[in-house]
């Protein structure tokens, strides 16, 4: 007899964060290629940002991570993502209302995410 596995429902909170996750990873690779000169100290620096913003990811926040840590764990992990996001859109001088915004709407989507799986 095969079970089949019933897929994880989603909710507005959970494609709001992955949207948000997107834009974290986008920053991180603008400040990559943006703050350094180019051509080989800006790609590397692009291309391995956001490679280590996505390990951190996969390792720690994922669906199914890979090590499993406790609420607090994640919420540190995903801290660390959202204020190098933040300070990284900053360094490259963008209009200040875009790095706040995004730390908020991450920081509110990570609380409420944290929230739900506590109970």
């Amino acid at each position: 007899m095969t079970t089949t596995a019933t897929p994880q429902q989603l909710d507005t909170i959970t494609i709001v964060r992955g949207i948000v996750h997107l834009a974290l990873f986008a920053a991180i690779g603008a400040w990559g290629f943006l703050a350094w000169p180019l051509p080989w100290p800006g790609i590397a620096t692009g291309v391995g940002s956001i490679i280590l913003a996505i390990l951190m990811w996969a390792v720690f926040l994922s669906p199914k991570p890979i090590l499993h840590v406790d609420v607090y764990g994640r919420g540190l992990v995903e801290l660390l993502l959202i204020a190098a996001a933040v300070v990284g859109l900053f360094m490259i001088d963008v209009t200040p209302i875009i790095p706040i915004a995004l730390g908020v709407v991450a920081a509110a989507t990570g609380l409420m995410a944290g929230l739900r799986s506590i109970k």
